[in-house]
């Protein structure tokens, strides 16, 4: 039972927060998998074969051996990205290996293609080797058009990242370290405005070292924020200059190192409560909770201070209590919970702007214009402490993300394609983000993908119906064209009644016409 106010109870909260963990434990197996290949290109007949495949295709391969480039004009490349993992660092539960860490590839993946358009598949690689690592993407290269790294351990992962994006033609991200620093600096732009302060001023706890609150920071700084006022804490502490057990060992944790010389002007030490001590903000990427931090140890911070707490998949503390303790904004990693820092509004739009201009690397850079294009998006919204981000809900956001990223990338000179304004970008984005929607939703609705029990499928795209409306016949389908237009996506009880009344009138000019010929 709620609240006598109609809140909900904690018990309620936790069984919601742990609502998603049992449902993908009925309906991953229920599917067999989130995605698969389909076809792009039409096939009237089976000699279409002969030009898709031999001999047809011979000649595009020749074309392409001539000139190199016309790889992205005859083949898929331009709009593919390998998500690729060994599996030795997947979300907050470790090394699990790589045929545990697919399942989480592969929902990266549908997120790629369903909310950015780009074909997205997953590559486990069965290896802890960094090298052999480098090696399999380098060889691998040709076929794609971009790698999206993930859930790859540190300090590891560092190395594999700067090797691959000095070594390799194609543009290599590490979305845990770029994508979630571009999603968190967003939030953060937003977040200080509801509170009123600037980032040059704050002082910053980053609770936890890994490679995403490194690459956090690196941006944050990069962005205005002073790294003597902020603390960066590890498993043992804070870091420090005298911090020897990192300087053992700086040539393998170099940005840790640098992090011990250049933050933590007072020299503090501790751990995660001295750390917090007096800070404006908290952004923890560390342990998952619901225990990591204590509400005490919230309540020790700065007045009305800016909270972001989020460990996958369950965050260092319960949002609620946070919020109790007296922060004014709190932000998390799950979509179920108000203000979602999470990578799912970044890196598809990052890609779609990176592939559309071809560009070469994904910089520093773009990913500021991303994040700072994330904050318009929302800001044009209404902030409120609620809502410092913008949601999946928010479609939008995808296309001037890419178009930001692209404007960027051309600015700065690694892209190869430069024909292109912002207005433009956000056309071509928008219009292949609504394709692949569409293709979703239609399949639902015809039941090529099954709905769970208890599930509608959705009514099929205004596209879709006056595509069935034209093979009912010329009167129907004018008929059906007409009421799509005129009442919009939204009455979709309207739009089956249309369809339902031109298929009735499809088939009495049908069985009229076969009278006339007896």
């Amino acid at each position: 039972m709620p609240n006598e106010d109609g809140t909900p109870t904690v018990e309620e909260l936790k069984a919601k927060a742990y609502q998603p963990m049992e449902d993908a434990m009925k309906l991953h197996p229920f599917y067999k998998g989130k995605i698969e290949t389909t076809l792009k290109c039409c096939v009237r007949d089976f000699q279409d074969f002969g030009i898709w495949y031999t001999p047809g295709v011979s000649k595009p391969c020749l074309d392409i051996k001539d000139d190199p480039e016309k790889v992205y004009e005859h083949t898929n490349k331009g709009n593919t990205v390998a998500v690729i993992s060994d599996g030795t660092r997947v979300l907050g539960m470790g090394d699990i290996g790589p045929k545990a860490g697919l399942p989480v590839m592969e929902g990266k993946s549908l997120l790629y293609k369903y909310l950015g358009g780009v074909d997205g598949f997953p590559l486990m690689v069965d290896t802890k080797d960094p090298d052999k690592f480098i090696d399999f993407v380098k060889l691998v290269q040709p076929g794609l058009g971009g790698v999206n790294l993930e859930d790859i351990a540190q300090p590891k992962c560092f190395r594999i990242l700067d090797t691959l994006r000095e070594e390799c033609e194609i543009p290599v991200w590490h979305d845990d370290q770029q994508g979630t620093a571009c999603v968190t600096l967003a939030g953060l732009v937003n977040a200080l405005k509801v509170v009123g302060r600037d980032i040059a001023e704050v002082k910053i706890a980053f609770i936890g070292s890994g490679a995403a609150n490194v690459a956090i920071s690196r941006l944050i700084f990069a962005f205005g924020a002073d790294p003597a006022k902020c603390r960066v804490v590890d498993s043992k502490g804070i870091l420090h200059k005298d911090r020897g057990d990192i300087e053992a060992v700086k040539a393998e944790w170099v940005d840790k190192w640098k992090y011990c010389q250049i933050t933590n002007g007072e020299q503090r030490t501790g751990g995660i409560a001295e750390a917090l001590k007096g800070a404006d903000v908290c952004i923890a990427l560390s342990k998952q909770g619901p225990d990591t931090i204590e509400k005490d140890w919230i309540r020790a911070m700065a007045p009305d201070p800016i909270v972001f707490i989020c460990a996958n998949p369950v965050p260092e503390m319960w949002p609620w209590d946070a919020k109790e303790a007296g922060a004014a904004v709190v932000a998390t990693g799950r979509s179920d919970f108000p203000n979602q820092v999470n990578n799912s509004v970044g890196f598809p739009g990052i890609f779609r702007g990176t592939l559309d201009v071809r560009a070469k690397t994904i910089t520093d850079e773009m990913c500021i214009a991303a994040a700072v294009e994330l904050a318009k998006v929302a800001e044009d919204k209404g902030l409120s402490a609620d809502y410092i981000m913008p949601t999946m809900d928010d479609w939008e956001v995808f296309p001037r993300e890419a178009a930001a990223v692209a404007m960027k990338a051309i600015e700065q000179g690694v892209a190869l394609r430069t024909d292109l304004t912002f207005d433009q970008e956000v056309a071509e984005a928008t219009a292949i983000i609504a394709r692949a929607r569409g293709m979703v939703q239609d399949a639902m609705a015809a039941g090529y993908i099954p709905m769970p029990e208890g599930s509608r499928a959705p009514t099929p795209t205004r596209a879709a119906m006056k595509a069935a409306a034209r093979g009912a016949g010329d009167y129907a389908g004018e008929a059906v064209d007409k009421a799509v237009d005129a009442i919009g996506p939204a009455a979709q009880k309207a739009a089956d009644a249309a369809q339902t009344a031109a298929d009735k009138v499809a088939d009495a000019i049908k069985r009229a016409t076969e009278r006339k010929k007896d």
